[in-house]
């Protein structure tokens, strides 16, 4: 007998919509060889060894809709391609990738296997297919498999490549769907990210967004020009001035009063700021630290209470955290290195990768909490006492929501001082010692205002309530439910789709918008060819829908694209579907049946937004059996207007675009609009281009969905040639 083995024949990334689902996934074609005569269940302890692998496995349901069904599928028997598509799930999902989608399906050559999965990033998803399947052979032969150091290399992955928290909060507000903003990232790592469709669209980095302005975060950094600022319009700011030297450092306190703080005027998330200072000595030597992380320090009254952070967004508060100070009690045996470790850096909210909310606390490398333990009489080797408690971060540990306890006073100070500086989402860090009283009844101050805040703290706080902050930038930055979205019309069928998409798009540019078309004839910008050859791929729709200038897009999308790269859009205003001829698609991709080309073919439909529509071949039954697939309108158009689907579909008060007695007509139930007569039509060639006819139809029927006139419709069809 030949080796039993798994091997990927290929490996594609579908970026959008596929025949699959709506999201991007890996498609693998998996060939497994002999191991088609060998379901789970005929492989002695298999499914014990894949179980200790992989005990998770429990969690997934499978076909019996139950925990533990998938289990009850491998004791049944189950065969290789399904077992390495759950073991990838797994894998993703102890990567940090939870749920998703996941199909295996066989192909009609036997023991190849269409396998897909849910892709969060197509680097991370095409290791865990490579991990599982090595952990499937593994279980299979009976040979170790070093299951945690995998998932430990697939977490370093996600943890790189991902979308960072703050930045995935606000795009999972975006594609919520109650709001079905379209997201586009824009680098293959990192945080920009486009949020909609053409010059319908917005940017964001993390929690900066395109309203974002360079003074502003200029000004931001400046700390002795923000509070400048700030007290020039009446903020409560604390007393200070900028410093050149130690000794002048020593003698601004002397001058504001002890006890005071030192920090970089031009500083971020509180590196280099030392609070509460009472000597000379430690004036001076915080000085000489807080000038190597800026090129200026600044001294300023130390204000008591607990710091605050204070997110405001488009002029709100929408989240504000209260700082809590973090320490370690002695044992009479460990250094505080050991404490620190063993009492704060064990805590699970605490890491150095920017989903944890609170930073792991090393004392070599943070001079502050280095400068607070020597205040206190230790060093990082030292062993306190048993039940000496050591202060080791005096702020920075934002863990408590307060937001429902700010008083509407603070609120409206933080608010003015975010709109001073210019921003338009802002961190604002304020000192009081009762966040739920005016600040001026307590000397409270507003010390910082950030520009590109974190949102951790907000979304996962220690004690209180998280907050939607994600969705309050979204609300900020498409109001009053826009969507982000300009008309996109997708294209498809067996033949015709290129003049169709090249006839609406001349429609479209004639009704005054600025439109993108990727087709088989190349990248079209209105009627100026911007790139030539076949440009009917994900790349070239993908560049459109990126192009701010763009007001529509109409996108040619052949089966090959639908197979093979998935669609560049997720939702469409209009999609047409020109005809079906399913030989035409066979032969690719593993497409031997009409019923699988019409798989292919609806993707298009069920795209359709529900204040959309799809145009529909009427002649075509495959066609009119997908109008039920369609969530908005559907619009049928036909040679013969007396096809019993089109006097049924009109007797609804439904639309239709039809020829008569050599007339093109818009059909809206009983009403008619003559459009104009087939002989005007260049490209109906005297009412003898029948092909051709349906073509015009199928566009004309786009641009009435897209709300464009009959007079220009009338004019654009009858001028339209392709030279």
């Amino acid at each position: 007998m030949k080796k039993k083995d798994i091997k990927f024949l290929e490996i594609r990334h579908l970026r959008g919509p596929n025949i699959w689902t709506y999201r991007p996934v890996i498609e693998a074609i998996v060939d497994i060889g002999e191991l088609e005569d060998f379901p789970s269940n005929t492989i002695p302890g298999f499914v014990d060894r894949l179980k200790a692998f992989l005990p998770s496995l429990i969690e997934h349901r499978c076909s019996y809709g139950e925990r533990g069904g998938f289990l009850r599928r491998l004791e049944e028997g189950t065969w290789p391609a399904h077992i390495l598509e759950h073991v990838s799930l797994e894998l993703q999902n102890l990567a940090g990738m939870p749920g998703g989608f996941g199909k295996a399906r066989q192909t009609s050559v036997r023991g190849v296997y269409k396998v897909a999965i849910r892709a969060w990033h197509d680097d991370i998803t095409r290791a865990c297919l490579f991990a599982g399947r090595e952990l499937v052979m593994a279980a299979i032969q009976d040979t170790p498999f070093d299951v945690a150091g995998k998932v430990e290399h697939l977490r370093d992955m996600a943890e790189r490549k991902l979308l960072g928290p703050s930045t995935a909060a606000i795009v999972e507000s975006a594609t919520a769907k109650d709001r079905r903003i379209p997201a586009i990232r824009l680098l293959a790592t990192g945080n920009l990210v486009q949020l909609g469709y053409g010059a319908k669209s917005r940017r964001i980095w993390t929690a900066e967004t395109d309203r974002t302005s360079a003074i502003a975060e200029s000004i931001s950094r400046d700390k002795d020009l923000t509070k400048s600022l700030l007290q020039s319009c009446g903020v409560p700011v604390p007393e200070g001035r900028m410093v050149d030297s130690p000794a002048d450092a020593w003698d601004a306190a002397g001058d504001i009063g002890l006890p005071v703080v030192v920090k970089p005027y031009d500083g971020n998330h509180g590196r280099g700021v030392f609070t509460n200072l009472m000597t000379r000595e430690e004036i001076e030597a915080a000085y000489t630290a807080a000038i190597e992380e800026g090129s200026g320090v600044i001294v300023e009254r130390f204000v008591h209470g607990s710091e605050h952070r204070l997110l405001i967004v488009g002029g709100k508060l929408v989240a504000a955290a209260r700082g809590e100070t973090a320490s370690v009690v002695g044992d009479g045996k460990s250094t505080i290195n050991e404490l620190i470790d063993n009492q704060l850096n064990c805590d699970p909210r605490r890491g150095e990768a920017e989903e944890f909310p609170l930073d792991l606390i090393q004392l070599d490398r943070n001079m502050v909490s280095r400068h607070e333990v020597a205040r206190q009489g230790f060093t990082p080797e030292s062993v306190p006492p048993a039940d000496h408690s050591v202060l080791i971060v005096r702020t920075g540990n934002m863990t408590c929501d307060i937001t429902d306890q700010v008083h509407p006073s603070v609120a409206a100070a933080a608010s003015l001082a975010a709109r001073i500086v210019g921003l338009d989402i802002a961190g604002v860090d304020l000192v009081a010692e009762d966040i739920s009283q005016p600040l001026d009844t307590q000397r409270g101050a507003i010390v910082e205002v950030n520009a590109g805040p974190g949102l951790l703290m907000h979304l996962k706080p220690e004690n209180g309530v998280a907050r939607p902050v994600g969705r309050a930038i979204v609300d900020h930055l498409f109001p009053n439910g826009d969507d982000g979205r300009i008309p996109v019309v997708g294209v498809t069928g067996s033949f015709g789709k290129t003049i169709v998409a090249r006839l609406i798009a001349r429609l479209l540019t004639l009704s005054g918008k600025h439109t993108g078309l990727a087709c088989s004839d190349g990248l079209f910008l209105d009627r100026r060819l911007v790139d030539k050859g076949d440009r009917a791929k994900w790349e070239a729709a993908n560049r459109i829908l990126m192009n701010r200038a763009v007001e529509a897009a109409v996108f040619e999308n052949g089966s090959d694209t639908i197979l093979g790269e998935g669609l560049a859009y997720d939702r469409c205003q209009v999609g047409v579907v020109t005809n079906i001829e399913p030989a035409q698609h066979y032969g690719r991709y593993y497409i031997e049946t009409p019923e699988q080309v019409y798989n292919v073919l609806r993707t298009q439909v069920d795209l359709i937004l529900p204040k959309g529509a799809a145009i529909l071949n009427a002649r075509e039954p495959m066609l009119v059996e997908m109008a039920d697939l369609c969530d908005g309108e559907v619009i049928y158009f036909a040679l013969d207007a007396d096809l019993p689907v089109i006097v049924e579909h009109r007797a609804q008060g439904k639309r239709a675009v039809l020829v008569c007695d050599g007339q093109l007509i818009l059909a809206s139930g009983a009403d008619e609009i003559v459009l104009t007569r087939l002989k005007n039509i260049p490209l109906a060639d005297g009412g003898q281009a029948h092909a051709q006819i349906e073509n015009v139809l199928a566009a004309v029927g786009a641009a009435w969905a897209l709300g464009i006139t009959p007079d220009l419709i009338h004019i654009g069809i009858e001028t339209f040639s392709v030279a």
